[in-house]
């Protein structure tokens, strides 16, 4: 053959290679750096990602580019930054148009908004991402994104306490990645089993429960976060089932992946369970160790969440000739704007505190009225669900008929004595006593039911139960108040404290004695809180 054939023929066997090379190589170097370089050196995958954006022609690599910055900042735990760089490649979508990437931006963006605690924002770019994701033509491609967003949607449900939303959501995203082939997206669909795990864990179905925790433990072969909140999730089972060995057991694992993983939703988790474990085992050293790792992952998400949501996300400037003007008047604007919202800010900083200050002396007042000798606070009467809650704690139904009894009943000198020892009862913590009832209250007074009945009526303006219930919230309302590690405390077991039985009929007497749900009440003295801290330390966002 001759050699002129040979050079044509080699001329044109590497020409497609090379021009596949040419037009895939911005796909492949995004896609090494994504997967192999983020976990070997972030710096380096984080300076590729730039120069990939530097050297970017159309508007779709500069996307790529963009998010690739986004999942290493991700990785780095730095979500302020990955939100910025995503939102920077959000910005850009109405320049393309691809549907999988459309889709791809919004569920970053979702699921970095969950994570520092914007529900609602992640909400929206789920709903955006779920809308593009039927224009995918690839099925499969298709089906991973819409399991992804589903599974998004999932977790708003759950915050938002409907759970049963969140379990068609999840069974949506299981049928989207496909039940039957799997391979190749085993962790996100351990992620809907381990989200079901948890659904059904809050349903107290601990079961079904573990059932699912089961599934989603089987299909993951290396340490990863949803490992851990699987191994979680089980020991918190074993926790309600009082089987300590086998809690331990799974918590120990739990942490070992927690304490090597950046997640702090995880170590929240993780350290709050290992809490109650100590508690439950009676090592209150350890408890308190615990008690202080939770409240620093519950502190650090809150500054998190904060940083992104008074701050935003920053936005990425690439300054050029064109655009050098209409940066100074964009400048100047911003400028503008930030006064005259700090000015507002500081309006209703003050307004603000002004209300939380007289609220905070309304409850003390009231704390006081009911440690001090004499009349007790009334509780609102108007409040017919207060005055019907059946509350077991103080289960004797004596004492309603015996308000208006005659002063006869018994004389003046054991009256007076009552009166005395309910005031040293009072000052006590007897009535968190789950066994409180009437007849308990007599025999620790040394009198009898009706006499009790009688005094409690007439002096204290409340029946008995009543009575017992507004000490037992006024108890727990100064520890609140005055201590603040209660209110990093579960409602349930605020609820123990006091000597209620449920978190339901605690949350519903607390509200009709102060007007706010606990958690409400919690939030409102932690900002009152931060606020009294910020006077002295600028807080740094």
């Amino acid at each position: 053959m001759p050699k002129s054939l040979l050079k044509l023929l080699f001329l044109f066997i590497t020409a497609v290679p090379i021009s596949a090379q040419k037009k895939y190589g911005f796909d492949q170097i995004c896609e090494r750096t994504s997967v192999q370089m983020v976990q070997k050196d972030i710096p380096k995958a984080l300076k590729t990602a730039d120069s990939l954006y530097m050297t970017a022609q159309k508007p779709l690599d500069k996307v790529k580019s963009l998010l690739l910055s986004a999942e290493v900042y991700h990785y780095a735990g730095e979500f302020k930054k990955s939100i910025c760089y995503g939102e920077n490649a959000h910005s850009l979508l109405h320049q393309i148009d691809d549907a999988e990437w459309f889709s791809r931006v919004n569920e970053f963006l979702a699921k970095e908004y969950r994570l520092v605690g914007l529900h609602e924002r992640s909400k929206k770019y789920t709903l955006q991402g779920l809308e593009a994701a039927q224009g995918i033509t690839d099925a499969q491609q298709r089906g991973k994104v819409l399991g992804l967003l589903n599974q998004e949607m999932a977790y708003y449900e759950m915050e938002q306490g409907s759970y049963s939303d969140a379990v068609k959501y999840i069974e949506t995203s299981l049928n989207s990645f496909g039940k039957d082939n799997i391979e190749g997206n085993e962790r996100a669909v351990a992620a809907s089993y381990q989200i079901l795990g948890d659904v059904y864990f809050r349903l107290k179905d601990y079961v079904l429960s573990e059932n699912y925790y089961r599934k989603a433990e089987s299909m993951l072969k290396s340490k990863c976060c949803i490992l851990g909140l699987v191994y979680n999730g089980i020991g918190g089972i074993r926790l309600k089932q009082k089987n300590w060995k086998d809690a331990e057991s799974y918590l120990k694992k739990a942490e070992n992946i927690a304490d090597s993983s950046r997640s702090l939703k995880l170590k929240k988790a993780v350290y709050s369970n290992i809490n109650d474990y100590y508690e439950g085992t009676g090592d209150n050293v350890k408890a308190s160790l615990y008690a202080v790792k939770y409240v620093r992952a519950y502190d650090s998400l809150i500054a998190r969440s904060r940083a992104v949501s008074l701050n935003g996300p920053e936005v990425l400037v690439r300054p050029n000739k064109k655009s050098a003007q209409i940066s100074i008047v964009k400048n100047a604007a911003i400028v503008v704007l930030l006064i005259t919202l700090i000015g507002i800010v500081i309006f209703f900083k003050t307004k603000q505190k002004k209300q939380r200050s007289k609220f905070r002396n309304i409850i003390r007042t009231q704390l006081q009225m009911i440690s001090s000798r004499g009349e007790s606070v009334p509780l609102k009467t108007e409040n017919s669900d207060f005055s019907n809650i059946s509350v077991e704690e103080v289960d004797d139904r004596a004492g309603g008929s015996d308000k208006r009894r005659n002063e006869s009943l018994m004389t003046s000198e054991t009256e007076t004595k009552l009166l005395e020892l309910l005031e040293e009862f009072e000052k006590g913590d007897l009535y968190n006593n789950k066994n409180m009832s009437l007849s308990f209250l007599a025999a620790e007074l040394n009198t009898n039911t009706k006499y009790l009945s009688y005094v409690i009526n007439q002096h204290k303006n409340a029946d008995v139960k009543t009575y017992v219930n507004r000490l037992r919230i006024n108890y727990i309302v100064d520890k609140l108040i005055n201590d603040e590690k209660y209110r990093q405390y579960k409602i349930s077991i605020l609820a123990d404290e006091c000597g209620f039985s449920s978190h339901s009929k605690f949350a519903s007497i607390f509200k009709a004695v102060t007007d706010f749900s606990p958690s409400s009440y919690i939030k409102y003295l932690d900002a009152e809180n931060q606020s009294d801290k910020n006077v002295h330390i600028r807080e740094n966002n």
